[in-house]
């Protein structure tokens, strides 16, 4: 028989926080991603920072149409982010998508669901990350194919870039992307970086490069920086953390250019 408890109320409403944590990063990211919550959660999340992620359609093949076709759903992804409440930045986690549909067009799109916001793409941090290094040449690592890889090719040279070495991979499955052993991306970034370069940047936030970013810096001498890596040291920035984590490469050494 089951009895009948006397449940009671507290002799005063709770005392409340300002925030349940004091900064908060939204990300806008593929249904088909493996890579980016477990980066960010390494990276970025901390008792003040606290990750929040909302999940986008997406259908392989890793084509410039496929990648187009996320646009129209970048506003309403970012308003399941805690609506109603502010956020200290945004990030659209997917590069090649992010020069295809454009970096501006990205960040009206998220804007329009929360105005104002900080909004981060890892093409824009990438560029600020090789900015911070002063670099001018550049070699260029991706997962993608000659097809989806020529529109950073014209990204990265139409902002002044000198690409002296362009390597893809030459696969069409983000999924698979993300299962690429961190030891293969580091030997496929010794043989896509060129001597002469100032800095090498590893795309796509499937691959999981931000992991063996600073191992790469050491077996070529140069600054490396990865989607990843770059979108995370930027939130960092913009939610006040200027703390230097070299362990995670060089560029979590840097302050962002102009701030």
């Amino acid at each position: 028989m089951i009895r009948d408890i006397e449940i009671g109320v507290a002799s005063r409403a709770p005392k409340l926080d300002n925030r349940p944590l004091k900064k908060r990063i939204g990300l806008v990211i593929l249904a088909t991603d493996h890579t980016t919550e477990p980066d960010f959660a390494r990276m970025v999340a901390s008792p003040d920072i606290g990750i929040y992620v909302s999940r986008i359609h997406y259908a392989n093949p890793t084509t410039p149409e496929n990648l187009r076709a996320m646009q129209p759903s970048l506003t309403t992804g970012a308003g399941l982010i805690l609506p109603a409440e502010p956020l200290d930045a945004i990030m659209y986690s997917c590069t090649s998508a992010s020069v295809v549909i454009g970096d501006d067009e990205v960040t009206a799109a998220i804007r329009k669901a929360k105005p104002g916001v900080n909004v981060v793409t890892p093409t824009a941090a990438a560029v600020l990350g090789l900015k911070a290094f002063g670099a001018r040449n550049i070699s260029v690592l991706t997962p993608y194919t000659i097809e989806t890889s020529r529109p950073m090719a014209d990204y990265f040279s139409g902002l002044g870039f000198g690409i002296d070495r362009f390597t893809c991979l030459d696969m069409t499955d983000d999924r698979e992307m993300a299962r690429v052993a961190p030891s293969e991306i580091v030997a496929f970034a010794k043989e896509a970086f060129d001597p002469e370069s100032d800095a090498l940047f590893i795309s796509c936030t499937a691959l999981r490069a931000a992991s063996v970013a600073a191992e790469i810096e050491q077996a070529i001498g140069k600054p490396v920086v990865t989607s990843n890596l770059a979108t995370a040291w930027q939130c960092l920035r913009l939610c006040g953390d200027q703390a230097s984590r070299p362990e995670l490469g060089r560029l979590m050494t840097m302050q962002v250019p102009g701030v």
